[in-house]
C-alpha cells in the first residue's frame, strides 16, 4: 500500500513557498484553533510541513536546545509520540507531564502551572478533556501553547489530514470557483475532530459535505466561525443526515470514532443512533472513483468503519498517522520562530 500512495504524490516544493512572507508572523503565537489562522498563513505551514516531510535532515538543528512540556489528561498514541520525535528529529527535547489521574488545575493552579513551565521550557502542548483548561494556559503562559486535543477541537489532526490531502490530489491547491474542486466527506460525529476540519476546509477553499445522525450535527457556534471563513475563500460547506448526499462525488470520505474518550457512558446509546452511518464498500462505492478513506484513528473495526474500508488499498490512514510528525514539526518550529526568516517572540501578556 505504501507503493501505491507513494505514486500519487504530487510534486512539492523544495522549500515552503510562503514561509518567508506568512510564517514568521507566528512566532510566539499559540495554536488552539485553526479559525485563529488566515488562509495564507494556513497554506504556509501545509508548505512548510511538506518541506520538513521532504527534507527531514535538512531540518535536523531547528529547535536545537530548545524543550517541549507535553500535558496529557488523555491516553494518546499518535499526538505524544509524534511531539516527542518532532522536538528530537529538530534537535529538541520534549519532557512528558502526566496528568491523567489528577486534571489540569485539580492540584495546582493552572496559570500557576504555565507560570513554572515557562520558566524552564519554550512550549506547552497540552491534551485535555476542557477547551476552556487549554485557553486558560494560553493566556497565562508567557510560551506558546499547542493545542493537542479538547473537547471542541483538534487542529494538529485537521493539519496532518490537509497535508495528506494535498499530497495525494494536485488539484487541492486549485481556485475554489473552479469545477473539478476537491470534495471531502465527513460521515458520523460532530466532534472535535470536525470541528477542526471544517475550520481547514473553509481556509483552503475545497468543498466539504458532512453527514451526522440527527442531534449529533457540529457545534452551533464552530459552524458559524466555519461559515464566516468560507465566505472569505468560496468554500462550500453543508451538514445534513443523508450520507448518500454528503458522500456523492467525494474525493475522500472520513469517519471517526462514535463515541470519544469521555463519552464512554453514552456508547450504547450511540451505537444504536449512529447504527446506519457506518462507512462500508457500499457507501465508498457512492464516492467518486478512486475515493479514498480517511479516519484519525484510533478506530473501531465493525463500527465505524467496515474491516473491508479500512484495511483496503483506498485508505490513507496510515499516511495521515506519518504526516501527524511533520504537520507538528511544521507548527513547532513556526511558534518557535525557527523558520528562516522568523524571529521568536514572547507572547504579550
Amino acid at each position: 500500500m505504501a507503493a501505491a500512495i507513494k505514486s500519487r504524490l504530487a510534486p512539492l516544493p523544495a522549500r515552503p513557498r510562503a514561509a518567508a512572507a506568512e510564517l514568521p508572523a507566528l512566532a510566539g503565537a499559540d495554536f488552539i484553533d485553526l479559525a485563529d489562522f488566515t488562509p495564507a498563513q494556513f497554506t504556509a505551514l501545509l508548505d512548510w510541513a511538506a518541506a520538513l516531510r521532504r527534507h527531514p535532515k535538512r531540518y535536523g538543528r531547528l529547535l536545537a536546545g530548545r524543550g517541549l512540556a507535553m500535558i496529557f489528561e488523555k491516553p494518546s498514541l499518535r499526538t505524544r509520540v509524534t511531539f516527542d520525535v518532532a522536538m528530537q528529529t529538530m534537535g529538541g527535547y520534549a519532557v512528558f507531564l502526566d496528568f491523567t489521574d489528577s486534571p489540569l488545575g485539580e492540584r495546582e493552579d493552572i496559570a500557576d502551572v504555565a507560570h513554572n513551565l515557562e520558566l524552564w521550557l519554550d512550549a506547552i502542548v497540552a491534551r485535555t478533556f476542557e477547551h476552556a483548561s487549554i485557553c486558560e494556559l494560553a493566556r497565562a503562559a508567557r510560551v506558546p501553547v499547542i493545542n493537542g486535543l479538547s473537547d471542541a477541537s483538534h487542529p494538529c489532526q485537521a493539519l496532518a489530514d490537509f497535508l495528506s490531502l494535498r499530497l495525494l490530489f494536485p488539484g487541492f491547491r486549485a481556485p475554489a470557483r473552479k469545477s473539478g474542486r476537491l470534495k471531502l466527506a465527513y460521515v458520523g460525529d460532530g466532534n472535535n475532530t470536525l470541528h477542526s476540519l471544517l475550520e481547514a476546509a473553509a481556509l483552503t477553499g475545497i468543498e466539504m459535505s458532512v453527514a451526522t445522525p440527527p442531534g449529533y450535527e457540529p457545534a452551533v457556534a464552530v459552524w458559524a466561525r466555519a461559515q464566516r471563513l468560507a465566505a472569505a475563500t468560496g468554500a462550500r460547506l453543508t451538514v445534513g443526515n443523508d450520507i448518500a448526499a454528503a458522500v456523492r462525488g467525494a474525493h475522500a470520505v472520513y469517519t471517526d470514532t462514535w463515541a470519544s474518550m469521555g463519552q464512554e457512558a453514552e456508547a450504547t446509546r450511540r451505537a444504536r443512533d449512529f447504527a446506519g452511518y457506518q462507512i462500508t464498500a457500499a457507501v465508498m462505492a457512492q464516492a467518486a472513483p478512486g475515493a479514498r478513506f480517511m479516519h484519525c484513528l484510533p478506530a473501531h473495526r465493525g463500527q465505524e468503519v467496515a474491516a473491508e474500508v479500512i484495511d483496503s488499498p483506498a485508505s490513507i490512514v496510515y499516511l495521515q498517522a506519518e504526516n501527524r510528525l511533520h504537520a507538528q514539526k511544521a507548527v513547532l518550529a513556526s511558534l518557535l520562530g525557527a523558520v528562516p526568516g522568523a524571529r521568536a517572540t514572547a507572547k504579550s501578556s
